[in-house]
């Protein structure tokens, strides 16, 4: 199979699981403004664990209220980024974890990307009352654990090599999955 099939490919199934992905945000957030909306807490575990309904109009932990033009280039932006690693990524099983990971972040930024579009701003409803954490939806537990993963793929899993296969070298794209 020839390289840019290769990617195409990689980019077809990157393309499919983002779609599921952001069903399921999508989704539950319906079922947030349908189930919550207008009404009370429910509490999964007391003391502990919250649905609650929050529309927000800026990023984790109210910050930049209303500053919708600033998450739509942000977003845009990424999705570049994210594009072009999916091409430039050898096709081989080392680079698997860091693709995923690019799969994930993908999905959680479209998903808040389509509530602020639609909406001008993002349904959350996933509330950690025990510690008093932000309320927030399923994108952002995809944008939170993705951004964990590649750090640690960043800090311990990869070498300057691989970033030097990622980014200049070619010659290894032959180790399919």
């Amino acid at each position: 199979m020839g390289l840019k099939k290769k990617n195409w490919a990689y980019i077809g199934i990157a393309i499919l699981a983002i779609t599921l992905l952001l069903g399921l945000d999508q989704w539950t957030k319906h079922q947030a403004v349908i189930h919550l909306k207008n009404q009370s807490n429910i509490a999964l575990i007391e003391g502990v664990l919250e649905l609650q309904y929050l529309e927000n109009r800026g990023a984790a932990f109210g910050v930049l209220q209303n500053q919708q033009w600033l998450f739509v280039i942000l977003t845009f932006v990424f999705l570049a980024v994210a594009f072009y690693v999916f091409w430039k990524l050898p096709k081989a099983h080392h680079f698997l974890p860091i693709y995923w990971v690019f799969v994930v972040l993908a999905a959680g930024a479209v998903g808040n990307f389509i509530d602020r579009i639609t909406q001008k701003y993002v349904v959350d409803f996933i509330y950690f009352k025990l510690i008093n954490f932000p309320i927030f939806n399923v994108a952002d537990i995809y944008l939170t654990l993705s951004t964990a993963a590649l750090f640690i793929l960043i800090l311990f899993i990869y070498k300057d090599t691989d970033y030097d296969l990622i980014f200049h070298k070619r010659e290894t794209d032959n180790d399919g999955i």
